[in-house]
């Protein structure tokens, strides 16, 4: 007998999350109860008893067990893999930890069957009529109002562009361009690379999350940092590595003047002391070249990202020692801090001409396709 094709795909990561499942399935039931659906578990390689839980779910429910054994891009890639196997005309996501309302499906998916120009419904926290049950505090409240905020110039207007309940057609991601997920902003990702025009957000209650624990860590906002930074390179290939350039270029700057200053306290002449404060702020750069290697390595157009890096930098140190050695003979009447910026501008000219050149601008763009990828 043909399995039915379902209408309605729903793409539910999890990691630990055994105890909720029955509860969580059941009310996925009730609210869609007449319609064909799917349900996709796409599981972490969870260490609890999610595959029995899931297995025993299956016998009386649409629902399927996707285990990524080696986890790969967090949450987002676990939604991306799920999207990947889902069948459905419809794709909705949600967490499995009771929080999202399952309730509220048929509310989500109204405005794509509606077809009246939305391409994307979020289940928002944000919108009047919209509640949560936890109890945020300040800082909470502060992290969240950032968060946004840096992704207002690719999120719209969307007031709750972080919500991790939404639901899209098949058509829509089907159009993703070059999808990378990092974390657990899948759907800002999906929101940026469908190109979608427009978002509609009904309200929902956040509850309060009853069992397991909370996947959110400080590791996963710095995460989400970098996550946006690739978000930013798409949508402004231009203007991104220009302002990332600069923000390097800032910290090296005060990092390196600082030294400056330590080593003239320390006796060191005006003429020589650039030379040995401009390593600090090569140290700086590397710093972030290694975070740029580490989270795009499969993006950077170099093979030898480091032996490049290595003669860039020797590049602009020698560009600071011969001005500074320039400036010791023809510049007598300069202050100490015109020495160190002459310095300092003229090495930053060489690494700006030479990064460009070599496609070391911290922006993990490529000219090309790799020929691997479209074979």
């Amino acid at each position: 007998m043909t399995e039915a094709q379902p209408d309605i795909s729903l793409i539910i990561p999890t990691l630990n999350e055994a105890e909720n499942l029955p509860a969580l399935v059941a009310r996925i039931a009730a609210a869609l109860k007449g319609r064909r659906y799917e349900i996709l578990l796409v599981d972490d390689n969870s260490k609890d008893n999610t595959p029995q839980v899931a297995a025993e779910l299956a016998q009386a429910h649409p629902l399927k067990l996707l285990v990524r054994h080696v986890p790969k891009d967090g949450l987002g890639g676990a939604v991306l893999h799920g999207m990947q196997q889902a069948r459905g005309r419809y794709l909705v996501v949600m967490d499995a930890d009771l929080q999202h309302p399952p309730e509220k499906l048929p509310e989500l998916l109204a405005p794509l069957e509606q077809n009246n120009g939305t391409d994307f419904v979020l289940g928002s926290r944000h919108v009047p009529g919209a509640s949560t049950g936890e109890k945020w505090g300040v800082l909470r409240k502060i992290n969240s109002e950032v968060a946004t905020l840096l992704a207002r110039p690719f999120a719209g207007h969307a007031r709750d562009p972080m919500s991790g309940f939404f639901a899209l057609r098949r058509e829509t991601f089907e159009h993703a361009d070059r999808l990378t997920p990092l974390g657990y902003k899948i759907g800002l990702e999906l929101m940026c690379k469908c190109r979608v025009r427009e978002i509609k957000e009904i309200p929902i209650h956040f509850a309060e999350r009853t069992r397991g624990e909370s996947k959110l860590s400080l590791r996963e906002q710095f995460r989400y940092l970098e996550h946006l930074s690739r978000l930013y390179d798409f949508c402004y290939p231009r203007l991104s590595p220009i302002a990332k350039f600069l923000i390097v270029l800032g910290i090296s700057f005060f990092v390196s003047l600082g030294m400056y200053e330590f080593l003239l306290l320390e006796g060191t002449g005006p003429m020589l002391a650039p030379i040995f404060a401009y390593p600090a702020a090569i140290l700086v750069t590397a710093v972030f070249h290694r975070r740029y290697i580490r989270t795009q390595r499969e993006f950077i157009v170099e093979t030898r990202p480091w032996v490049d890096f290595l003669f860039v930098a020797l590049a602009e140190w020698a560009t600071c020692i011969l001005t500074s050695y320039w400036l010791a003979r023809h510049a007598h009447g300069a202050i100490a801090l015109e020495i160190y910026v002459i310095c300092f501008g003229l090495a930053t000219f060489t690494r700006y001409a030479l990064r460009k050149e070599l496609m070391q601008d911290v922006r993990g763009l490529r000219r090309e396709i790799r020929r691997e990828e479209i074979e």
